[in-house]
């Protein structure tokens, strides 16, 4: 089976930019930081259209899978099956909230115990959280965050729908987490952090919420050459997760400098064929990979 990411994102599904509305290098901080919110909406109205079209069991207008998000139960468990998940974790969430966003299973390399706070990194429709709420028990919690307001919406209903009273959503970026400082022992995220156009900015504030000696349990898209501009520029294959995707030694730099230590990033046994089907055709599989990311912070 051959789903493009990419189909969830054309036409009206994505609001390309023209020429006019291309942003030029910036040449400061104040314009850097416009052209990383232009790229930030460009990816929040994307996933929005993503959550509305699973909403409404449409899927963007396909009757199969738009990026890995479907209307058919059945294609979404093969889609996480694919990429570690067991058919027992599927049957543990409500209806809805697995939509097959992700790139491999972070709650696997997470080892959560209970009590414990996880935060997730763009929760979308509460998939991995509700996975984690059951680990970390009643004493636990688990925060979910999304900047998409549709997302949040849709992960709260998922929530009321399987009576989680441990798990909440909140509105924030990833970049400016609302979350207050040393609270999180485990921070888990499934092919989000690669959609960031700040990632040491992403990973300075997962560690000013991590507690010493917390815990990144990350699965994301990797790049293992450098992308060609063309596919740099791709709005499509960024917002596929793939177009935006860091060099996987830039990563482990950003990293270090953020505070962590005991740092891996291996690529996913999985991680061929799940990037060969993102854009069929596309040579995607040359250049980027599924991985996971798993470090600790540094305890000062």
């Amino acid at each position: 089976m051959s789903y493009d990411r990419r189909t969830a994102f054309t036409g009206d599904h994505f609001p390309m930019k023209t020429s006019e509305s291309t942003p030029e290098k910036p040449s400061d901080n104040t314009s850097q930081e416009v052209s990383f919110d232009l790229l930030r909406n460009n990816v929040r109205v994307a996933y929005a259209e993503v959550a509305n079209a699973s909403n409404a069991g449409d899927c963007c207008g396909e009757s199969a899978s738009c990026c890995g998000v479907s209307d058919d139960t059945a294609i979404n468990a093969l889609i996480s099956t694919r990429l570690g998940y067991s058919s027992d974790e599927l049957s543990q969430v409500p209806s809805g909230a697995d939509m097959g966003l992700g790139c491999g299973n972070p709650k696997a390399i997470a080892a959560l115990k209970p009590g414990e706070t996880v935060i997730d990194l763009g929760s979308g429709g509460g998939f991995d959280c509700f996975l984690a709420s059951p680990e970390v028990g009643s004493n636990g919690q688990v925060i979910g965050i999304d900047m998409t307001p549709d997302m949040i919406a849709k992960a709260r209903k998922n929530a009321e729908k399987g009576q989680y009273k441990n798990v909440e959503f909140r509105l924030g970026e990833i970049e400016h987490l609302p979350v207050a400082d040393a609270v999180a022992d485990v921070i888990i995220s499934n092919c989000v952090i690669n959609l960031s156009p700040n990632k040491p900015q992403v990973f300075k504030e997962a560690f000013r919420v991590l507690k010493p000696g917390g815990r990144l349990a990350i699965s994301d898209v990797v790049a293992t050459i450098e992308l060609p501009e063309a596919m740099r520029n791709d709005e499509l294959l960024i917002a596929g997760c793939m177009g935006n995707a860091s060099l996987i030694e830039e990563l482990e730099k950003i990293l270090a400098e953020a505070g962590s230590r005991d740092l891996t990033t291996p690529p996913t046994d999985a991680s061929r064929h799940v990037t060969t089907d993102w854009a069929p055709g596309r040579g995607a599989e040359d250049h980027v990979v599924s991985a996971t990311i798993e470090a600790i912070k540094v305890v000062n």
